[in-house]
């Protein structure tokens, strides 16, 4: 079965075709044009320039994906395209991109969460994944924990009261003087800092829930900026390796504690944050250390990030079940939960 995904949440403009059969899915093309540079000038996401430059790049990278994978139209089963969370006004052009390729081309429809594909991320080139599973999706917009029974099956377990995990590393980056986004520039100060040298908070971490908050976090590093170094010069390796260690710290744990209190199989982690090396590294020593009978998943690092393989790959499970949207009802939906 082919698979041809469209991903427009956000900022990226993504396309992808993946071949799924029964033992394996590969993927034959893979295309990301990304807006970085264009938001890098406002220090994040414009939602109405996003919007524009996804009309811009749709058709063009369609065309890249088709010519890399070599298939043409007659060739695809099925196109998935992500419904939403996101920007409204993104997501529209992937939906409705997809739609009049659909009618266009007679092929069946699916519309995808986005937090869905970044789960199935994780499936690249293997379909034996052990469930139940504990999913932590970290991302610029989403800190959750959700527990994945069977395909298409999920019950939330924890979730951010206030800002994302990356959403607070872009806001920290911002607010000691580094360029959007700030993620990645965060990860590469710290290699070089010391991740002792602040006490920062670890927000709700001996709560007896699953739950995360980062607002708070976030303002500790304000403070400290504007109290011991407004007159002096940043230290900002060691404010960096606080900071990354501290929201680690939380996830790791309150992921190991909800892993144990769920008896699953496997823990998966995905979302941009994913990209993360040391949360990678923590997180897959924890397990190893503290759950035996677990297994740990993380995606490869160019799958952690907004991208159309991880839609297609989701398509796919959709489709083995048939699991097909109206073509005539599928809309965008900014605020679509997962659970």
């Amino acid at each position: 079965m082919i698979i041809l995904g469209i991903e427009t949440s956000c900022d990226d403009t993504a396309v992808s075709l993946i071949r799924g059969t029964k033992n394996k899915l590969t993927i034959l093309s893979h295309i990301v044009s990304s807006q970085i540079m264009t938001h890098r000038k406002y220090g994040g996401v414009v939602p109405e320039v996003a919007a524009r430059r996804h009309v811009i790049n749709i058709i063009p990278t369609l065309d890249s994906a088709l010519r890399q994978a070599k298939i043409s139209s007659d060739k695809i089963d099925v196109i998935a395209v992500t419904r939403g969370p996101g920007l409204v006004t993104s997501l529209r052009v992937g939906v409705q991109t997809a739609k009049v390729l659909a009618f266009a081309w007679r092929k069946k429809i699916i519309g995808v969460n986005h937090m869905e594909g970044h789960i199935y991320a994780n499936w690249l080139g293997r379909h034996k994944i052990s469930l139940p599973a504990l999913c932590l999706i970290v991302s610029g917009g989403h800190t959750e924990l959700i527990l994945m029974k069977n395909h298409g099956q999920y019950k939330l377990v924890g979730q951010t009261r206030d800002d994302a995990a990356g959403e607070a590393f872009d806001k920290v980056a911002k607010l000691i003087g580094l360029k959007y986004p700030g993620g990645p520039l965060i990860q590469k100060l710290a290699k070089q800092g010391n991740a002792n040298r602040f006490n920062f908070p670890r927000p709700m971490l001996y709560q007896k829930n699953y739950d995360f908050s980062f607002s708070g976090l976030k303002t500790a590093v304000l403070y400290l900026v504007k109290k011991e170094f407004s007159e002096k010069k940043l230290p900002l390796a060691d404010i960096c390796a606080s900071f990354q260690q501290a929201v680690i710290d939380v996830l790791v744990k309150k992921t190991i504690r909800a892993a144990k209190k769920l008896n699953v199989k496997t823990i998966i982690l995905a979302g941009g944050v994913a990209a993360n090396d040391p949360l990678r590294q923590q997180l897959a020593s924890a397990v190893n250390n503290e759950l035996e009978l677990t297994k740990y998943i993380s995606p490869p690092l160019d799958l952690c990030t907004d991208n159309a393989s991880m839609i297609a790959m989701a398509g796919f499970f959709h489709a083995i079940k048939k699991d097909y949207s109206d073509w005539h009802q599928l809309e965008a939906d900014p605020n679509w939960e997962l659970v």
